[in-house]
């Protein structure tokens, strides 16, 4: 696995979060590490195909998804993860990968994106394994892992 397949996730999400929510992250330490679900944590899982195939998985705890989608309505407090709040969430990883894919497009690899998938300890049907995986932290929000499977 190469880890150069996780830094237009990396750069994308460092854009999208500074021009979403005004925060700046800062980057945890590079590794392949084990998959584990845990409770009250959510996954946004994106599909790729093409010349890159497999999975691009943003992890993160709910209590993080709540302030991410709170900054992501301007300051609203959200409280639970409903339709709404689950829909920006997702979003989130779709303008996070979709803009990724356009950083892989201008160094010459083709990949397209399926529509973000959220993923909660109770509609678990992804298989857990080993992957690429970067944290970034946010002050004031938390920790968000960009998880790469390539197959």
């Amino acid at each position: 696995m190469k880890a150069e397949y996780i830094n237009p996730f990396l750069e994308s999400a460092r854009i999208v979060l500074e021009q979403l929510i005004n925060v700046r992250p800062t980057t945890g330490q590079l590794g392949i590490k084990d998959v584990k679900f845990v409770e009250n944590h959510i996954w946004i899982q994106i599909g790729m195909s093409g010349q890159m195939e497999g999975d691009i998985v943003f992890g993160l705890h709910e209590e993080v998804a709540l302030k991410l989608v709170s900054a992501m309505m301007g300051g609203y407090l959200v409280t639970q993860m409903d339709e709404m709040s689950q829909s920006a969430i997702s979003e989130l990883g779709n303008m996070i990968s979709g803009n990724a894919s356009t950083i892989l497009y201008n160094q010459g690899v083709r990949v397209d994106i399926t529509p973000p998938k959220l993923i909660t300890e109770a509609g678990l049907d992804f298989t857990p394994t080993k992957a690429l995986t970067i944290p970034l932290m946010m002050d004031q929000i938390g920790q968000l892992d960009i998880k790469v499977f390539i197959s």
